[in-house]
């Protein structure tokens, strides 16, 4: 499987959107700071929203697709699956991550 995935920082102003066909690793990786870069210098840690898929290409695809919306648009996407802004990465893998 890929994924698609936001995350954002504790504050929700910023917003980041990657692919992994790893999900949590690729979390554990972002929350322990592990590679530098935007995620690292902006803490953003929260995962707020995903989608899965089978195909590499179509995750990637709508990884760009995302990436294009207005913010505005991101908010309303994430807000279908989480409108509470949560960390889902919790909820994903009970035991891993600490709240």
């Amino acid at each position: 499987m890929y994924y698609v995935y936001i995350l954002t920082n504790k504050s929700d102003k910023v917003m980041y959107i990657g692919v992994t066909n790893d999900l949590q690793r690729r979390l554990y990786e972002h929350k322990n700071e592990l590679i530098g870069g935007f995620t690292k210098r902006y803490h953003i840690h929260k995962l707020v929203y995903f989608e899965e898929y089978s195909d590499p290409l179509n995750a990637i695809e709508r990884e760009k697709q995302l990436k294009g919306l207005l913010r505005i648009k991101k908010n309303r996407i994430v807000e279908t699956m989480n409108p509470e802004w949560n960390d889902l990465s919790f909820k994903l893998f009970p035991g891993v991550f600490e709240i």
